[in-house]
């Protein structure tokens, strides 16, 4: 079971850029998309919504603004857009699917880098989904949680985590929280389970030389429940094509 996420930074960008020419290539199971930055009936079929896939939409009510996607080779039996928390929802940051076997989920964590309001807007999404990873473990059946999480996790995950320490992404409550999903509520870092390298980033600022430089972070993970720690077959990081400012996290599962 191959399982992508990615933060599109402008699905219409990114289709313009190749993304789905690639995608077709890469026959995933799953793509989860964060920062859609289009609404479901801006996007043809033919462009956006490739055959052999369902494809779901969580939209932000602003236009050109958030929002994240799931594309499923088998139709769901259940869908579920948002996590009842009006003020997250409205800006289209969490859609899962729910199968025979599995629950897969895109979620688009705020970021608090513009101002103090947004990262107090952050910590409050984060009460909130932590709730929800509460009410996920509490069921039997296996998630994974592909999202942009928009914290870097330990100072392997930074290029320079000096400099970035008193920023957002990198703040020891927000890195505490990751570590209490991880410790606490028994999440696993797939990407982690099978690649402990050095300089593994997702995203890079537009600023200056981070591409070339590979000053970068990882902002991009799949956590899951537990059932999936030890069948990670294989990670990557895909850096050849460039569709965002983020590249797409690829890992594949054993299914069953």
């Amino acid at each position: 079971m191959k399982i992508i996420t990615l933060n599109a930074n402008g699905i219409r960008a990114a289709e313009r850029k190749g993304l789905f020419p690639w995608l077709s290539h890469q026959q995933a199971d799953f793509v989860c998309i964060q920062e859609t930055k289009a609404q479901l009936h801006q996007l043809p079929p033919a462009q956006f919504m490739p055959q052999g896939y369902h494809y779901f939409q969580a939209d932000a009510e602003k236009k050109g603004y958030s929002g994240v996607a799931i594309l499923s080779r088998h139709q769901p039996l259940t869908v579920e857009y948002g996590l009842g928390f009006d003020e997250f929802d409205r800006e289209g940051r969490w859609l899962s699917v729910e199968m025979s076997h599995l629950i897969v989920a895109s979620l688009y964590i705020p970021s608090g880098s513009s101002k103090d309001s947004r990262q107090a807007f952050k910590y409050i999404c984060m009460d909130h989904i932590e709730a929800k990873i509460r009410q996920l473990n509490q069921q039997t059946k296996p998630f994974i949680i592909c999202a942009d999480w928009n914290i870097a996790h330990k100072k392997i995950d930074i290029k320079n985590w000096k400099a970035n320490q008193k920023n957002s992404g990198f703040l020891p409550e927000e890195r505490a929280w990751i570590s209490k999903l991880l410790n606490e509520h028994q999440l696993t870092d797939t990407f982690r389970e099978v690649n402990q390298e050095e300089h593994q980033y997702s995203w890079w600022s537009n600023r200056g030389q981070a591409w070339q430089n590979n000053t970068g972070w990882r902002l991009d993970y799949h956590l899951s429940s537990p059932h999936f720690k030890n069948k990670v077959l294989g990670a990557d990081i895909y850096k050849e094509e460039r569709f965002s400012d983020h590249a797409p996290v690829i890992i594949d599962y054993q299914s069953n």
